[in-house]
């Protein structure tokens, strides 16, 4: 319905040529220029300043000096910036001005929120991408439309498939319904939104297949071993095609996937994880298009058993026979990556008990980090290891607990990757742990890290999102080990990490590398 404000007399507004009123709450500018009338927002949509003070140049454009945004005020275009001005209709009546000040309906208001996030977007505008979440919220939308939106819109422009904008989301999403401010929802809303932002920022679409093949469980599992990503998409097309009861097939397909080989880092089987996290965070309408990134991803993934440092792994693995000697976290840190898988191979006990033990041996190895590494500028590419490198065990530990919870016949394979993630950082290890960084309460420290992460000051996503993630994993981790040596170490290793600072670009060491490769090359 039009709500109407007398704004007074037309001859007052063309004497002055432009004037600022207030009606309804909303700080309006009303400008003549010549016989055309026009009333907008006296607040510049980028940051608020007021276009009272800007320019009007020729064509009815109005200038915020400030930053030189424009506006055509005639069409309502924004020429320089990015946000839309606000305008209301004008009328006169009987020498008065009236200006009808009714919003659009609130389906029109999240329409143009949503449509403006994806300019912003396209843009990896951060500071807008958060005024239109907001606006979009303001305007009564479910908070978490604009993650779907997002999703749906971006999976065709990741080539090889999904990254950590998505695997992040889900903690992220519980980092908004733990908020305590409306500044910290928002802000847990944002941060997915501008990673994914990040991640596809100039990249062309790479279509997923349309086709449909009805859900097989071992042609799947075929075609993904041959990394055909056509056939394999045409298989989870054809389950989801069955409705929600083909999520858990899928869910544990993906898992035996992730797990088939040591592989990305371990990144596959922490985004096997949270893919399905996502979709029962954000609905069926995002499980097409986050499960074909998981199956590109998975299918790109560097299957890294198969170069010399981990090739043992396949033997270690077809030779598991636990009947060896018991040992404890500390014998394991600091083993060979050969070493260590036949340690591993041989541990009499039960899965879970193993699990323990690798888990705080892999977090031992955090408080033995030799973080001076991460700075050099002098050594080859092979030595580029930085907090990331040992952060990868805590998540990824997480995720194989659960995908084994659903399937033991997978304890063996995780097992004896947290080994290779033990092996291939033991060169990189001071001789003693740094205990200083002991969590004497454990409630406290979670508390005051989730806080923390609301306002990281990282610019790089990648870089913050770990965080979130090691955060998030920890907490989990904590909860179902209950108190002990294992929470201990992990909290203090995850305390350690946390605390330390990042270095972000590494020039120098960047040009060291090139300047080795290209000599090396001939």
């Amino acid at each position: 319905m039009p709500e109407w404000f007398d704004v007074g007399s037309r001859a007052e507004l063309e004497a002055k040529g432009r004037r600022v009123v207030k009606a309804g709450g909303k700080q309006i500018l009303l400008i003549a220029d010549g016989e055309r009338l026009f009333a907008c927002n006296n607040r510049c949509p980028h940051e608020g300043y007021p276009l009272s003070e800007g320019t009007l140049g020729a064509a009815c454009t109005l200038t915020c000096n400030w930053h030189n945004w424009k506006f055509d005020l005639a069409s309502g275009e924004t020429l320089v910036g990015g946000d839309r001005l606000r305008q209301y209709p004008v009328e006169v009546r009987e020498g008065r001005l009236w200006i009808d000040i009714a919003d659009p309906p609130a389906e029109a208001r999240q329409a143009r929120a949503l449509e403006n996030l994806e300019e912003a977007s396209d843009d990896n505008d951060y500071e807008r991408m958060a005024r239109e979440v907001a606006r979009f919220v303001k305007a009564g939308g479910d908070p978490f439309e604009p993650i779907r939106r997002m999703v749906v819109r971006s999976a065709a422009r990741f080539e090889y498939g999904m990254t950590h904008a998505y695997a992040a989301a889900p903690d992220w999403l519980a980092l908004h319904k733990a908020a305590a401010s409306d500044e910290q929802k928002l802000t847990a809303l944002v941060e997915p939104i501008a990673h994914i932002a990040w991640d596809t920022l100039r990249e062309d679409e790479y279509p997923y297949s349309a086709a449909a093949s009805p859900w097989d469980d071992a042609a799947f599992a075929r075609a993904m071993e041959s990394e055909d990503d056509g056939a394999a998409i045409a298989f989870v097309n054809g389950a989801l095609s069955a409705g929600s009861e083909a999520l858990a097939p899928l869910k544990r397909a993906f898992a035996r996937a992730a797990l088939a080989h040591y592989q990305d880092f371990g990144h596959s089987a922490i985004y096997a994880r949270k893919a399905f996290e996502l979709i029962d965070v954000l609905g069926a309408s995002v499980a097409a298009p986050v499960l074909h990134t998981l199956t590109r991803s998975i299918i790109y993934a560097s299957r890294e058993d198969r170069i010399p440092e981990f090739r043992h792994y396949a033997k270690a693995l077809s030779a598991w026979s636990p009947a060896g000697k018991p040992c404890s976290a500390a014998e394991l840190v600091g083993l060979s990556v050969n070493a260590a898988l036949d340690r591993v191979a041989a541990l009499p006990g039960g899965n879970e008990a193993k699990y323990r033990l690798l888990l705080e041996a892999n977090a031992l190895a955090m408080l033995r980090f030799d973080t001076a590494v991460d700075l050099h500028t002098s050594k080859p590419i092979s030595h580029n290891v930085r907090w990331l490198d040992f952060t990868h065990a805590l998540t990824f530990g997480n995720a194989v607990r659960e995908h084994c919870a659903g399937q033991p016949e997978l304890w063996p394979q995780a097992l004896l990757q947290l080994a290779c993630f033990l092996g291939r950082n033991a060169p990189y290890l001071v001789r003693e742990a740094d205990w200083s960084w002991e969590v004497p309460d454990a409630a406290r420290f979670f508390a005051r890290e989730r806080a923390a992460l609301y306002d990281h000051g990282i610019r790089e996503p990648i870089f913050a999102c770990h965080r979130v993630k090691v955060l998030a994993a920890v907490a989990e981790e904590v909860a179902w080990a209950g108190e002990g040596q294992l929470s201990t170490t992990v909290l203090a290793a995850t305390n350690r990490y946390l605390n330390s600072p990042i270095k972000g670009h590494h020039a120098l060491r960047a040009a060291h590398q090139a300047l080795s490769f290209v000599e090396a090359e001939g």
